[in-house]
Protein backbone atom coordinates (compact mmCIF):
# COMPACT_ATOMS: atom_id res chain seq x y z
CA UNK A 1 0.00 0.00 0.00
CA UNK A 2 1.14 3.72 -0.90
CA UNK A 3 1.19 6.20 1.86
CA UNK A 4 0.69 10.04 1.40
CA UNK A 5 1.78 11.28 5.11
CA UNK A 6 0.13 14.99 5.44
CA UNK A 7 0.94 17.56 8.08
CA UNK A 8 3.41 20.26 8.46
CA UNK A 9 5.05 18.52 12.25
CA UNK A 10 7.74 17.31 9.82
CA UNK A 11 9.44 15.23 13.02
CA UNK A 12 6.01 13.65 13.42
CA UNK A 13 5.73 13.03 10.16
CA UNK A 14 9.57 11.34 9.73
CA UNK A 15 8.74 9.46 13.16
CA UNK A 16 5.88 7.96 11.21
CA UNK A 17 7.83 7.04 8.40
CA UNK A 18 10.39 5.04 10.11
CA UNK A 19 6.87 3.53 11.60
CA UNK A 20 6.34 1.73 8.21
CA UNK A 21 9.65 0.84 6.72
CA UNK A 22 9.46 -0.87 3.45
CA UNK A 23 6.28 0.77 2.16
CA UNK A 24 6.31 3.77 -0.70
CA UNK A 25 5.91 6.52 1.68
CA UNK A 26 5.33 10.34 0.08
CA UNK A 27 5.17 13.93 2.06
CA UNK A 28 2.65 16.14 1.60
CA UNK A 29 2.78 19.69 3.31
CA UNK A 30 0.14 21.49 1.75
CA UNK A 31 -3.26 21.43 -0.47
CA UNK A 32 -2.10 21.88 -3.48
CA UNK A 33 0.52 19.18 -2.76
CA UNK A 34 -1.85 16.53 -1.96
CA UNK A 35 -4.23 17.29 -4.53
CA UNK A 36 -1.59 16.47 -7.00
CA UNK A 37 -0.65 13.42 -5.38
CA UNK A 38 -4.25 11.91 -4.54
CA UNK A 39 -5.73 9.20 -7.18
CA UNK A 40 -8.06 6.65 -7.27
CA UNK A 41 -6.01 4.12 -6.23
CA UNK A 42 -7.71 2.16 -3.52
CA UNK A 43 -4.43 1.17 -2.36
CA UNK A 44 -3.14 4.26 -1.02
CA UNK A 45 -3.66 5.47 2.55
CA UNK A 46 -3.58 8.76 3.17
CA UNK A 47 -2.18 9.61 7.08
CA UNK A 48 -3.01 12.93 8.66
CA UNK A 49 -1.66 14.90 11.41
CA UNK A 50 -4.73 16.55 12.37
CA UNK A 51 -3.38 19.31 14.79
CA UNK A 52 -1.62 20.38 11.91
CA UNK A 53 -4.07 20.25 8.82
CA UNK A 54 -7.49 19.92 10.69
CA UNK A 55 -9.19 22.76 8.68
CA UNK A 56 -7.71 21.38 4.78
CA UNK A 57 -9.28 18.17 5.91
CA UNK A 58 -12.93 19.55 7.23
CA UNK A 59 -12.59 20.77 3.62
CA UNK A 60 -12.03 17.46 1.95
CA UNK A 61 -14.87 16.45 4.28
CA UNK A 62 -17.63 19.17 3.46
CA UNK A 63 -16.79 18.57 -0.09
CA UNK A 64 -17.33 15.02 0.05
CA UNK A 65 -13.49 14.67 -1.95
CA UNK A 66 -12.11 12.59 1.77
CA UNK A 67 -10.20 9.84 0.12
CA UNK A 68 -11.27 6.53 0.56
CA UNK A 69 -8.51 5.13 3.05
CA UNK A 70 -8.21 8.26 4.98
CA UNK A 71 -6.54 7.71 8.95
CA UNK A 72 -6.61 10.89 10.95
CA UNK A 73 -4.22 11.21 13.92
CA UNK A 74 -3.85 13.78 16.84
CA UNK A 75 -1.62 14.05 19.66
CA UNK A 76 -4.47 14.40 22.08
CA UNK A 77 -7.24 12.39 20.53
CA UNK A 78 -10.83 13.06 21.85
CA UNK A 79 -13.91 10.88 21.52
CA UNK A 80 -16.10 13.64 20.53
CA UNK A 81 -13.57 14.15 17.37
CA UNK A 82 -13.20 10.77 16.88
CA UNK A 83 -16.71 9.92 16.45
CA UNK A 84 -17.52 13.16 14.24
CA UNK A 85 -14.26 11.89 11.63
CA UNK A 86 -15.47 8.31 11.53
CA UNK A 87 -19.38 8.90 10.46
CA UNK A 88 -18.21 11.13 7.98
CA UNK A 89 -15.49 8.62 6.70
CA UNK A 90 -12.46 8.76 7.94
CA UNK A 91 -11.04 4.91 8.43
CA UNK A 92 -9.60 5.51 11.32
CA UNK A 93 -8.43 7.74 13.98
CA UNK A 94 -6.20 7.81 17.07
CA UNK A 95 -3.24 9.02 18.92
CA UNK A 96 -0.26 9.93 16.63
CA UNK A 97 2.42 8.71 18.98
CA UNK A 98 0.59 5.43 19.46
CA UNK A 99 3.45 2.70 19.48
CA UNK A 100 4.85 1.22 17.03
CA UNK A 101 2.73 -2.24 17.26
CA UNK A 102 -0.58 -0.29 16.72
CA UNK A 103 0.25 1.81 14.20
CA UNK A 104 0.95 -1.76 12.20
CA UNK A 105 -2.27 -3.04 13.51
CA UNK A 106 -3.89 0.06 12.23
CA UNK A 107 -2.53 -0.02 8.75
CA UNK A 108 -3.30 -3.04 8.24
CA UNK A 109 -7.04 -2.95 9.68
CA UNK A 110 -7.68 -0.09 7.08
CA UNK A 111 -5.63 -1.78 3.90
CA UNK A 112 -7.99 -4.98 4.81
CA UNK A 113 -11.38 -2.31 4.43
CA UNK A 114 -11.77 -2.09 8.31
CA UNK A 115 -12.23 0.61 10.41
CA UNK A 116 -9.98 1.38 13.19
CA UNK A 117 -10.04 3.72 16.38
CA UNK A 118 -9.04 3.27 19.96
CA UNK A 119 -10.59 0.87 22.19
CA UNK A 120 -12.34 4.01 24.62
CA UNK A 121 -13.57 5.81 20.96
CA UNK A 122 -15.25 2.15 20.23
CA UNK A 123 -16.59 1.72 23.53
CA UNK A 124 -18.24 5.08 23.23
CA UNK A 125 -19.99 4.34 20.04
CA UNK A 126 -21.17 1.26 21.02
CA UNK A 127 -22.48 2.71 24.62
CA UNK A 128 -23.94 5.88 22.52
CA UNK A 129 -25.66 3.06 20.41
CA UNK A 130 -27.02 0.88 23.24
CA UNK A 131 -28.81 4.67 25.16
CA UNK A 132 -30.66 5.47 22.11
CA UNK A 133 -31.46 1.74 21.93
CA UNK A 134 -32.00 -0.12 18.35
CA UNK A 135 -34.73 1.75 16.29
CA UNK A 136 -37.18 -1.01 15.05
CA UNK A 137 -36.05 -1.25 11.74
CA UNK A 138 -32.75 -2.37 13.23
CA UNK A 139 -34.40 -5.10 15.43
CA UNK A 140 -36.56 -6.35 12.85
CA UNK A 141 -33.11 -6.39 10.62
CA UNK A 142 -31.22 -8.35 13.61
CA UNK A 143 -33.99 -10.67 14.12
CA UNK A 144 -34.40 -11.61 10.77
CA UNK A 145 -30.33 -12.63 9.69
CA UNK A 146 -29.32 -13.72 13.71
CA UNK A 147 -29.58 -17.11 15.80
CA UNK A 148 -31.02 -16.21 18.84
CA UNK A 149 -27.42 -16.83 20.52
CA UNK A 150 -25.69 -14.33 17.85
CA UNK A 151 -28.67 -11.56 19.18
CA UNK A 152 -27.08 -12.22 22.74
CA UNK A 153 -23.24 -11.60 21.52
CA UNK A 154 -24.69 -8.75 19.43
CA UNK A 155 -25.85 -7.04 22.29
CA UNK A 156 -23.17 -7.35 24.62
CA UNK A 157 -20.37 -6.04 21.33
CA UNK A 158 -22.98 -3.02 21.60
CA UNK A 159 -22.06 -2.53 25.44
CA UNK A 160 -18.63 -1.98 24.19
CA UNK A 161 -17.84 -5.82 25.56
CA UNK A 162 -15.06 -7.57 24.51
CA UNK A 163 -14.73 -10.98 23.41
CA UNK A 164 -13.48 -12.46 26.98
CA UNK A 165 -16.08 -10.13 29.07
CA UNK A 166 -18.63 -11.81 26.77
CA UNK A 167 -17.53 -15.15 26.64
CA UNK A 168 -17.70 -14.47 31.03
CA UNK A 169 -21.11 -13.34 31.22
CA UNK A 170 -22.85 -15.61 28.82
CA UNK A 171 -20.54 -18.83 30.20
CA UNK A 172 -18.85 -19.90 27.09
CA UNK A 173 -15.43 -19.82 25.62
CA UNK A 174 -13.84 -17.33 24.13
CA UNK A 175 -13.44 -19.11 21.02
CA UNK A 176 -17.18 -19.71 20.50
CA UNK A 177 -17.90 -15.87 21.17
CA UNK A 178 -15.23 -15.36 18.64
CA UNK A 179 -16.82 -17.41 15.95
CA UNK A 180 -20.33 -16.03 16.90
CA UNK A 181 -18.58 -12.67 15.94
CA UNK A 182 -17.43 -13.94 12.91
CA UNK A 183 -21.08 -15.14 11.99
CA UNK A 184 -22.50 -12.17 12.66
CA UNK A 185 -19.90 -9.98 10.54
CA UNK A 186 -21.21 -12.22 7.94
CA UNK A 187 -24.56 -11.98 7.82
CA UNK A 188 -24.96 -8.40 8.62
CA UNK A 189 -22.09 -8.03 5.79
CA UNK A 190 -19.53 -5.63 7.93
CA UNK A 191 -16.26 -6.27 8.41
CA UNK A 192 -15.50 -4.87 11.80
CA UNK A 193 -17.38 -3.95 15.60
CA UNK A 194 -17.05 0.17 14.60
CA UNK A 195 -18.73 -0.57 11.17
CA UNK A 196 -21.48 -2.87 12.89
CA UNK A 197 -22.40 -0.43 15.74
CA UNK A 198 -22.49 2.57 12.49
CA UNK A 199 -24.51 0.44 10.89
CA UNK A 200 -27.37 -0.26 13.50
CA UNK A 201 -27.45 3.15 15.44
Amino acid sequence: MKIILFGTDILLLDEWKKKIENTETIFCHDMPSLMSMLDKDTQTALIVDYDTVASEINSLIASASLPQNCIVLEKAPSVVTGKMLLFRGVKAYGNASMHTIHFAQMLQSVADGNLWSYPELTASIALKNTQSKLSEESQRFVEERLSEKERAVLLLILQGLTNDAIASLLGITTRTVKAHVSSIFGKLHVNDRVSLILLLK
